[in-house]
């Protein structure tokens, strides 16, 4: 069976493109921890069944399986991730010959609460593009991926895997490789050029030193900043700035997202920025803050206007 882990890995990395951290949340999912508060993995839970094929793995098996994650209180989109994981990697091993059928062909994952994504207020991104210190290079290299981050809408493993030829600073354009190898372009605004363009001239030639790299984005030993690096700048700088809240990578995301659509941006064109290939994935950011939701409805309803009569004898 680790034989059959260690070639799935490879294929979910050679043939659907999927990053390191893709990979290890997959394997997670399927072995699970370590620790006794993480062994939650479908082969622990298997093995505390005393079994020992995949074959005799049914429908009823991962009922018995959703029903002892739900009994230790793991969240139903923790749930659906895990039965996703297992899905795919029973597709494969269907694909290689190994399992005659996929046991989860028919299984449904539990109905999922819909829930909003969290995003920063102008505010508070303000005060976040603002922490990274400009007179050294690391700081310079933050207060550049911070601000493209924002800027673009890009994810992290995106961002990471940046290289010169992709980054066109005249048009403030990039060319990203996104999910499944697919390619789009993403604009950035003039705060986020000033920003990479200040990085590209002094910091990142003084992290590199003596090395080579195609990478735009490296760490202090001159190699490629990694997804887990950006997320704990990322914390870092947060806390710094006194967001009272956990700011990860993919917020900044749903932060562009949410502020291109207040903004007054059409839906099509915020999905065409941030690369999703279903209108409905887009349509979440389609939330407002109840600020904005009354300033629209003051400046924008016939009837909400104050009079003048009204306003004179106040």
């Amino acid at each position: 069976m680790q034989q059959a882990l260690d070639r799935y890995a490879n294929y979910l990395k050679a043939e659907k493109n999927a990053s390191e951290y893709t990979v290890r949340n997959y394997m997670h999912d399927l072995l699970g921890g370590q620790r006794p508060d993480s062994q939650k993995g479908f082969f622990q839970f298997l093995r505390q069944k005393k079994m020992t094929s995949l074959e005799d793995v049914d429908r009823q098996t991962i009922r018995d399986y959703i029903a002892w994650l739900m009994e230790q209180d793991v969240v139903k989109s923790s749930i659906a991730r895990k039965l996703s994981a297992i899905r795919s990697f029973c597709r494969f091993l269907v694909r290689e010959e190994i399992l005659p059928h996929n046991p989860l062909e028919k299984a449904s994952s539990p109905k999922q609460e819909r829930r909003l994504p969290s995003f920063l207020s102008t505010t508070e991104v303000s005060s976040l593009l603002e922490t990274p210190d400009p007179a050294t290079p690391v700081g310079l290299r933050d207060r550049a991926l911070l601000e493209l981050l924002y800027a673009s809408g890009i994810r992290v493993s995106e961002l990471v895997s940046l290289n010169f030829g992709q980054v066109d600073l005249d048009s403030n354009e990039i060319r990203v490789i996104g999910k499944g190898s697919k390619e789009r372009v993403v604009l950035m605004g003039k705060p986020a050029a000033r920003a990479l363009t200040a990085y590209l001239k002094e910091g990142r030639p003084q992290l590199l030193g003596e090395k080579r790299s195609n990478a735009i984005f490296i760490s202090r030993q001159g190699e490629r900043l990694i997804e887990r690096r950006v997320q704990k700048i990322l914390e870092k700088y947060a806390q710094i700035a006194g967001i009272e809240r956990r700011v990860h990578p993919h917020m900044l995301r749903h932060t562009f997202a949410t502020h291109m659509l207040n903004g007054g941006a059409d839906l099509r064109v915020v999905q065409e920025l941030l690369g999703h290939a279903d209108l409905s994935s887009t349509q979440v950011y389609t939330h407002v803050s109840k600020s904005q939701a009354r300033k629209v409805y003051l400046s924008a309803h016939p009837l909400a206007q104050p009079k003048k009569d009204d306003s004179e004898s106040e």
